[in-house]
């Protein structure tokens, strides 16, 4: 997330209906505890109750083998005692094409490649990502396949000379021209890099038959119920079949058949429509069905100041209404093939995608759990239609074409059930606005608001845990919540939901929900295609220390706020990486003023015990970014975490770097010249197992 998503975190606010709800909803939950024991005794440990215990001190947990570490303001990346880091493949490092020299084309520090060079040197900054051993099929955890989101760039960091930030939206490149666009949207997708370990370290191999990157401007099919669609043709595709680019990819999933997810977030920023209009179409329902479908996804006059519908006219959501239906989906990717296409997945839901998470049910359908990440939106879950073949490949390659999509109803006795968007069921008729499946996916946000879905807080990343399939989400933040005057997201599709006010609920408990939580549920039968569950409150992130009751939380160990990325590794560790916003984050030189951030440092990732509630601070990263990404090799022995945005301006009112002073907020991870996001792979002394 950076100070162009849609959701800034607001200055905390108090919140006195906090505790009746909270109590409300304790009281509910012991008279569940009767005909739900198996999730009170399995699924719900005393310390995850959802407040405090009189004692606070952390449960001793035999899951969490490290000495956690104190926060940090430092511009570096900290460790427990007892690991090291090794920074790879950072923004502008050669990805290893197996057209180019190795160490080509280099990165110029003075930001003057060119958006060619671009094409073939690793994104800019980095968020999901997948370990995929090499050679294909194996399990080695010594040589495989990096394979990296980029979600967003700084165009002050990108460019020669940087920006002008006094200019309006502080987004005016000096001198702004195609190739400055071609950079841009070169800059963001995805990388495929190979890589190696040798001893202790590991090399990008080049050149690489693997090596790829997947951009803005690549050709990819569009797939599944909605291709063909009406709704998905253009003057630049009159078949609705074939598309250019993906952008905004935020977190990611990855298949059982060894395929990479890449999920479109924020998609809607790089579309404008400056007359909030549409070209061609005349006045009447056909016209305020669109705009209303642009207003639902956050398409505004100026996107987020890209610019790029300048030079690239499809990103001029006035003249070319249906090009934004193009974005929003899930992007399936084989990374073992270079010369694959990358697929769009319309079965699974046009939403602002955080990641996809997966898990197979005994009859081997299988079900992938996703939040859209802004306030007030969902929780989704697709199931397959058809069984995984884990003994064929290939069988497996149109399997996400087909399936249900569910939407999330959280209700207040700790229960819940998986509503279905589907044509013709929870109102999804032609006379409510839906002609056709394909209209459903288009709309998933509609469809959703029409079925009567639960507003949460920012879903984010999902994580299922590999031995009892409970499945966690976490809830950024949600300033809006609880406050007045209250209002909730229309049957209709008609609102924005952004600046939606719906009241507290159990399931989002605390009202101007600044500090966010993690919630959690088990399916019915722990079996993925059912469609009820039961759930509960992991954890309320916050500060004890806050003088804003609502803010304190009831974490068990190492405070954090804004809870963001989260992964389950294979031992049942629950890795939580937080990203405040730059707007909130504090250091004691550079951004002193937002105190109620104090405590927190920069933002960094934990680890919990999901069976104990007990959490322990592994990683603290550089001024000014994000952690994000996860991932591992098969033995456990590396872990690879992302640095997203390190430098990008905390504290003051401008989203971009500046041109004659790129290193005013952080030099990570050179030390000098402009910061860039990049991969540490972490590793300890005696060689061990990551966290044991």
């Amino acid at each position: 997330m950076s100070k162009r998503d849609d959701d800034p975190i607001s200055n905390p606010g108090v919140n006195p209906s906090f505790e009746t709800v909270l109590e409300g909803y304790l009281t509910r939950r012991q008279v569940l505890q009767g005909g739900l024991a198996a999730m009170a005794l399995s699924f719900m440990p005393p310390a995850l109750s959802g407040r405090r215990d009189n004692d606070d001190t952390p449960h001793p947990s035999p899951l969490l083998g490290f000495q956690s570490i104190s926060a940090s303001t430092e511009d570096t990346v900290r460790v427990p005692d007892g690991y090291l880091i090794q920074v790879i493949a950072p923004w502008g490092e050669p990805i290893g094409h197996s057209s180019q020299a190795a160490g080509q084309p280099a990165f110029n520090s003075d930001a003057s490649n060119s958006g060619a060079e671009q094409a073939l040197q690793v994104g800019m900054h980095h968020d999901g990502m997948h370990y995929f051993s090499l050679p294909p099929g194996s399990a080695s955890s010594d040589r495989g396949l990096l394979v990296i989101n980029h979600e967003y760039i700084d165009d002050g960091l990108l460019h020669r000379g940087g920006i002008d930030v006094a200019s309006a939206n502080y987004i005016a490149p000096t001198g702004w021209t195609t190739d400055k666009v071609i950079k841009a949207q070169n800059a963001h997708g995805v990388s495929i890099i190979e890589i190696q370990r040798k001893g202790r370290q590991w090399k990008i191999n080049a050149p690489s038959e693997y090596a790829r990157r997947i951009t803005a401007r690549t050709p990819m099919q569009i797939a599944g119920p909605a291709a063909g669609s009406s709704l998905m043709k253009t003057a630049f595709d009159a078949d609705g079949t074939t598309v250019f680019g993906t952008v905004n990819n935020c977190a990611n999933g990855y298949t059982p058949w060894s395929t990479y997810l890449t999920c479109e977030e924020n998609w809607n920023g790089y579309f404008t429509n400056s007359t909030g209009d549409v070209i061609g179409v005349p006045d009447g329902d056909q016209k305020t069905e669109i705009l209303r479908g642009q207003s639902r996804y956050g398409i505004v006059k100026d996107g987020a100041g890209y610019r790029w519908h300048e030079h690239d006219e499809r990103f001029d959501a006035a003249l070319h209404p249906n090009e934004p239906n193009r974005f929003g989906w899930v992007v399936e990717i084989d990374p073992f093939d270079p010369n694959s296409t990358p697929v769009k997945r319309t079965a699974m839901g046009r939403i602002k995608h955080e990641n996809a998470a997966f898990v197979v049910a005994a009859n081997h359908q299988v079900a992938f759990y996703m939040g859209d990440d802004e306030r007030n939106e969902y929780i989704y879950k697709f199931v397959t239609r058809n069984a995984w073949n884990p003994h064929d490949r290939a069988a497996n390659r149109n399997l996400l074409d087909d399936g249900t999509l569910y939407v999330a109803k959280f209700n207040a006795d700790g229960t819940g059930q998986w509503l279905a968007l589907a044509h013709g069921q929870n109102g999804l008729t032609a006379a409510n606005g839906f002609a056709d499946q394909a209209e459903v996916l288009v709309k998933t946000r509609q469809a959703a608001d029409r079925a009567g879905a639960t507003m949460m807080d920012r879903p984010e990343w999902v994580a299922v845990h590999p031995s009892t399939n409970e499945v966690y989400c976490t809830l950024t933040n949600n300033s809006r919540r609880g406050t007045t005057p209250p209002s909730s997201n229309n049957p209709d599709g008609s609102t924005s939901a952004a600046a939606a006010r719906p009241p507290v609920d159990a399931a989002n408990p605390r009202s101007a929900n600044n500090h966010g939580h993690i919630v959690r549920w088990r399916e019915n039968n722990g079996d993925p295609t059912d469609t009820s569950f039961t759930w509960d409150i992991f954890v309320l992130a916050g500060d004890p220390a806050s003088a804003v009751a609502n803010n304190q939380g009831n974490i068990k160990g190492d405070i954090f706020s804004a809870p963001d990325g989260l992964w389950i590794d294979a031992a049942g560790r629950l890795w939580i990486q937080t990203d405040v916003s730059t707007s909130s984050l504090y250091h004691p030189t550079l951004a002193d003023q937002n105190t109620e951030y104090k405590n927190f440092g920069n933002n960094q990732m934990l680890a919990a015990d999901p069976s104990t509630g007990e959490i322990r601070r592994f990683l603290t990263g550089p001024v000014g970014c994000e952690v994000t990404g996860i991932a591992q090799t098969p033995d456990r022995r590396t872990m690879f975490v992302n640095i997203q945005h390190p430098g990008e301006p905390i504290g003051v009112n401008q989203s971009v770097n500046t041109g004659d002073n790129p290193t005013r907020f952080s030099s990570w991870p050179d030390g000098s010249g402009r910061p860039r996001s990049a991969t540490v792979a972490i590793f300890r002394h005696d060689g061990g197992v990551i966290g044991a």
